[in-house]
Parts: C-alpha cells; structure tokens; sequence
C-alpha cells in the first residue's frame, strides 16, 4: 500500500520545477551558458595547458557519463532493451563494425568524424528544443500546433545558422570535410537565418506570454534563450569579426560539457523516479552516478589504450574513431528513446496528477548462467570492475596532462613511455627536442609519429621540413615520396617534393609533381610560380605565360593571401610580360608592363618600377617606337638613382648607352653611359664587366682625343644623356 502510494507521489511533480528553480534554469536550462562560454575563451587563451587539463577532467565527470546515461536507460532492463531493439542490437552492432572498419581504414575517417561534429549541434538542438516543450507542458501552459512549429522553426534556424557557418571556407582540419563555400553566399543566408530565428522565436512565444504569463514561462524562455546564445551568438559575432567558428573545438569544447551537465540534470530525475514508481527503494543518487562514471570510462578509455598497445595503432586516432562512433550512437539512440509523446515519458517527465504504471523490472538481457551469472553479478565483481575503471581513468588523465604540457620534455617524455603509439605526443616531443637544440633526436620522435600515423599529412611534412633543416635533402626526398603514396592528392606535399627534386636535379620529375599540385587545386600560387619559372628556363615562353597569368588571377582573387604580395605579383607581371613579347603579342606585352609599372607605383617599388621600364623600353624599340622606347629609358634611370642598386642602375645605363649609339646619338654621350656603368660594376668582375669594358674601348677608339674630355665632363654628359629630349630620337 505504501508503495502505491509512493508511486503515486512520484508521478505528481510539485509544480513546474525539476529539482527547483535555481538549479533548473542555471543547469537545465543552461543560464550558466553566458558566463561560461566567456571564461572558457578566456582560459584557452590566458591558460592553456591548465584549462585543456582542466576540461579533460570535466569530459570524465560530465560528457562520458552523458553517455553512459543513455546506455543504461536502453539497456538497464529486458523490457526497454526489447522496446528499442533495433536501436540496442542491430544498430549498434552496425556501428561496432563501423568503428573496425575506420580503424583498418583511415581514408573513411573524416566522413564519419565530420557527421559527428555537425550532428552534435543538431543534437544540442533537439535536447533544448524537447526540454523547452516539457516546462512548457509542466507549467500548464497550451502551446497551440502553430505555436510549436514556430518555436521548432527558430530552432532550426539557429542550427542552420551554425551549419552554414561550419560549410563556409576550407576547412582547417584533415578530418572534417567542408563544402567550402563561398562567404558571399553564405553570408546571406546566415543573415535571413538570424531574422527567422528571431521572427519565429517572437511569434511562438507572443501569445503564450499572454495567456501564460512570461514568469511561469521563465524556463522556456530561458532555453530559447540558450539556443540563442550557443547557436546564433557565434555566428553573429563570425560575421562581425570576420572569426571562423572552429568546429571542433566548439562542437566538442565547453558546449558538449554544458549539454552534458544538462543531460545528467533530467536523465538523473527521470532514472530517480522511474525507480521509485517501481518500488525500489534502494535507487541512490549517488549510485547512479557513480555508475555513470564508470561507465563513460568504459565506453570511451579502454579501448584505444587496448587497440594501440596491441596493435600498435595512433592513441589520438583511435580515441577520435571511439568519440565518433559512441557520439553516434548517442544521438541515434537518444533520438528513439527521449519522445514526450511516449505515455512512459510523459507520464515521468510532464503529466502532474497522472500515475505511472508500475511495473516489474528485469536484469538486463545475458546470456550468462549459473556461476557465470553470479560471479558477475555478486557485489565484489562490481567493486573490482568500478576500481578497476576508476584507476584507468586516473592514469589516463595522467597521461593526457603529461602529455599535453608544450615544451616539458621531462613530462611528454613520460607521457611517451605511458603508451609509446601516440603520433600527437611524440611531435610535441620533437617539438620539445628542437628547443632543446637536439635536432637528431627531434626527427627521430617526428619519424616516430609518422610510421604510428603515416595518413597524418601534417606530421609527414613536419619530418621532412626537420630533414630539410637539417640539411637531410635525400631523405626528405625520400619521405615525400612515400607520403605521397599514401596522400597522393596532398598538394602541399607535392609543391614541397617537386622543390626538393628540382634542388637534387631532378627537373622533370620536379615539373610532374608541381603540376598535379594544380591539377588536383588550382589555387595553389607557388606551384603555379615555379611552373612558370620551369618552363621559362626551358625556353617554353607559352606555357610559362599560362601559369604567370594563373598565379596573378590567384593574386586578384585573393588580396590578403601573403603568397601574393605586392612585390610578387609586380614581378610576375613583368615576367608574364616578357613571355608574352617573346610569342609576339605585342599589345599584351606592352599593357603587361604598363600594368607592372602602375603596381610599382602604388607600392613606391623603384626597382621594378624601373626593370619594368627598362623592359617596356626593349620592346617599345623592337616594334618600331623608338621615341617611346627613349622615354622608357630615361624614366628608368631616373629611377635607378633612388633603389641603390648599383648592379642593376649599371646594366641600365650599358642599355641605354647601346640604344644611343643604335640611333646615332652622338658618340659622347653614349660613352658617358659606358663609363658610368663600368663604374658602377667596378669590383665585381665577371662576364658583364668584360662586356661594358670591351664595348667602352671600342666607343673610345672611336672618340680619339675627345675621350679625355669627356671622362672630365661625364656628370655633365650623364645628365644630357639622360634628359635628351624623344624629338631628337
């Protein structure tokens, strides 16, 4: 009798509240988001190493358990394992198999790793969405068909929101994919998103405000509240800032602990009065949760450390797979399980004078008997697998804080000895070995972590820069070659190994390589460079003026990319230029250094603002425009006096001295410039000062006496030559 009774209490909440009021809207409704969405930005920042260890923790204490919560809700008894048997057998058994198969098969991992990061949002969204409807319902509020879907509509809204802004650039991260769309589309569909949220958002909640009143609606209102402020605040302050919200770290940061805390918040209170309508009077809070723990170590510890000290297998990738496929399955079974709709569910959760069926509970489906069935359901078991998960999840935190510390050798040497197959902690080893000056070891540890992750693109091109550095170009060589077998579609990877066959002679091999680079992405710059450059050296001026003009469409496109700077892009127009007179398009030419000459100006760049003359001048004369070809010249060594490039102002005067005496200039003055730039060369020896010297005396043999006066008189004849009017020409 007493036992009905209890049941009967239990299935009639006292009033609106879970818990009551303050921890409901501060964990249930997550009003604590504002605050601390705040101190975690400026934790990671101000904090690093402190705060990563700090949230590992919390991921112990709150994400890993959130998902014990839903595992021991679908399998802690017979009747609710058969209910959703689908769920709790043949999907998860698909996703058992999933997680072996990511696991011999990396190339598959990024597609699944990348549902799970833009699925969690959308999961968020749900849990905020199902908990504003059942404060709404327990308040006794009548939310109206029309009402729910306006409410829903802005939830979604808010979810697109965030989902457009993941979809929009390339993505930062080898293991999430992105559409890589363009922010001039998205960032109009991320604006009309936010008015729909707030549109929606005002006409779901106008009239139950009225009819309800906004206090007893003070939970619901808060969760739209924290939609608002996980969802569309970020975006908001994205598309103010010009920040790319990084999806990991806000889908799996400090979101995924607050969702968590909030999901222990009502599966706690579910899973308490369930127990009490069914009369076990020995359901413990703490119990529970103890069990939670244990748990979510269970789920999410043991098997990467068992997978990578076994099978020698990347730690970082397998816990990511496990993260993954758990997360999943989460969000699968958590879909089938939590529906208000559900007479059970409700009946828990909502209804406030209804009574709960009670019904008698069985042990979870096993298949174990006899001694098998008592040794694993006695007492002392249970004690031992508890302790045992407990002491697996200290180590691990142990191991995660040593190995997490950036620049303690000491402690990442540690971290490396706890389990030696973690390609993350055997770079920040390397890292910690290149600071310590020892450069042999620091590649040894990067050659480590390659051959633990060989399919870590970043890693490989980390071990062949340390090469590099090192002066190791043969086996840098030799580590692009076999990164490239395995990711042969990395352009970076295939720049970087065309440099190093270039550099070991090895031209052909090096032209191949930087040309799949922009097969397989046409904006890549510097590829683009030194194909131009390649095929200028192999006289193939045409093919060299496609990848100049490829390089400046780049540079056009992208204004703030640093491999486009000013000074390479004036270059590469002149460059372009010169191929272009070389395959006679003359009119592209001369606008080609017209163009270079205006980039020059804009920059105050005299050097290539005078090459660029110089060359235009070459050409100019070369079509027939010889006045035009004059003025070139002179404003080029007007120029040259400004860049203090003695090398390059002497081969300008040489020039111009031969254009003067090409056009019967009188002879003085070309022996003026012939002087100035055998002055100007004067020490450096080599083929061109031979040349200016040779072409001197020939001009003074033909001066005579003259010579004489002129090398007296040359500042005066450098600055007539220099300021001799075109008409003259």
């Amino acid at each position: 009798m007493s036992t009905q009774a209890e049941t009967v209490s239990a299935a009639r909440p006292d009033g609106p509240w879970i818990y009551g009021p303050w921890l409901d809207l501060i964990v249930g409704c997550g009003a604590w988001s504002a605050p601390l969405l705040a101190a975690a930005l400026w934790l990671t920042q101000s904090h690093t190493h402190a705060w990563v260890v700090a949230f590992y923790f919390l991921a112990l204490a709150f994400n890993y358990p959130h998902f014990m919560a839903t595992v021991y809700r679908a399998y802690h008894t017979r009747a609710d394992f058969e209910k959703y048997k689908i769920f709790t057998l043949h999907i998860t058994l698909l996703l058992v198999l999933t997680g072996v198969l990511l696991h011999a098969s990396y190339r598959l991992f990024p597609w699944v790793f990348t549902l799970y990061i833009c699925w969690s949002p959308w999961h968020y969204t749900g849990q905020n969405y199902g908990l504003l409807m059942m404060f709404a319902r327990r308040s006794g509020a009548e939310v109206t068909p029309g009402e729910r879907r306006s409410i829903r509509g802005a939830f979604v809204a808010s979810y697109l929101m965030l989902l457009a802004s993941f979809e929009t650039g390339g993505s930062t991260d080898p293991l999430i994919l992105s559409l890589g769309l363009a922010a001039k589309y998205t960032l109009p569909a991320r604006l009309v998103l936010a008015a729909t949220f707030a549109v929606f958002a005002f006409f779901g909640f106008r009239r139950l405000i009225q009819r309800t009143g906004a206090r007893a609606l003070a939970a619901p209102l808060t969760l739209a509240l924290t939609q608002f402020i996980w969802f569309v605040v970020p975006t908001l302050l994205e598309l103010h800032a010009q920040y790319q919200i990084p999806q990991t770290r806000y889908s799996s940061g400090i979101l995924a602990v607050l969702h968590s805390a909030q999901y222990i918040w009502i599966t706690s209170y579910y899973q308490q009065r369930e127990a009490r309508a069914a009369g076990q009077s020995g359901w413990r809070m703490t119990r529970y949760f103890l069990t939670l723990v244990a748990g979510g170590i269970a789920l999410f510890i043991p098997g990467p450390w068992i997978v990578s000290r076994a099978l020698h297998y990347d730690f970082t990738t397998s816990f990511l797979i496990f993260t993954a496929v758990v997360n999943i399955h989460h969000f699968i079974l958590d879909g089938a399980l939590w529906k208000l709709r559900d007479s059970r569910i409700s009946a828990m959760l909502i209804d406030r004078g209804g009574q709960t069926q009670e019904r008698g509970e069985k042990s979870a489906p096993a298949a174990v008997l006899g001694l098998g069935r008592r040794v694993f359901s006695s007492a002392a078991f249970r004690v031992s697998l508890v302790t045992l998960l407990f002491l697996w999840g200290g180590m691990d935190q142990i191991r995660f804080a040593l190995g997490t510390h950036e620049g303690n050798l000491s402690a990442l040497t540690s971290a490396a000895r706890m389990n030696p197959y973690d390609s993350v902690v055997q770079a920040r080893v390397a890292s910690a070995q290149t600071q310590a000056g020892d450069r042999e070891a620091a590649i040894a540890a990067l050659e480590r972590a390659v051959a633990i992750n060989p399919y870590d693109a970043g890693l490989q091109q980390a071990c062949a820069r340390a090469m590099i550095e090192d002066g190791r170009y043969e086996d840098a060589y030799t580590r692009y070659a076999k990164m490239l077998e395995l990711v042969p579609r990395d352009p970076n990877a295939l720049i970087n190994y065309g440099l190093l066959a270039a550099r070991l002679g090895h031209a052909d091999e090096a032209m191949d390589s930087w040309e799949k680079a922009v097969t397989v992405d046409r904006n890549q710059p510097n590829a683009h460079l030194y194909l131009a450059q390649a095929f200028d050296q192999r006289s193939e001026p045409a093919a060299a003026a496609r990848h100049w003009s490829a390089f400046l469409e780049f540079a056009v496109a992208h204004p703030d990319d640093p491999a486009a700077g000013a000074q390479q892009q004036t270059s590469a127009e002149i460059q372009l230029a010169d191929d272009e007179s070389r395959i006679n398009h003359g009119a592209a030419a001369v606008a080609g250094y017209r163009s270079a000459i205006a980039m020059a100006q804009r920059t105050a760049d005299n050097k290539l603002e005078s090459l660029a003359f110089a060359h235009l001048a070459d050409l100019q004369e070369k079509t027939g425009d010889v006045k035009s070809a004059a003025d070139s010249y002179q404003r080029g060594l007007a120029l040259d006096s400004k860049t203090g490039d003695a090398h390059a102002e002497a081969l300008d005067w040489f020039n111009y001295g031969q254009f003067l005496r090409r056009h019967g200039l009188p002879d003085d003055l070309a022996y003026a410039c012939l002087l100035q730039a055998e002055k100007l060369l004067a020490g450096t020896g080599g083929a061109e000062l031979d040349t200016v010297k040779t072409i001197r005396r020939q001009v003074e043999s033909q001066l005579g006496n003259k010579a004489g006066a002129s090398q007296k008189n040359l500042p005066a004849l450098l600055a007539r030559a220099g300021g001799l009017p075109t008409q003259l020409f």
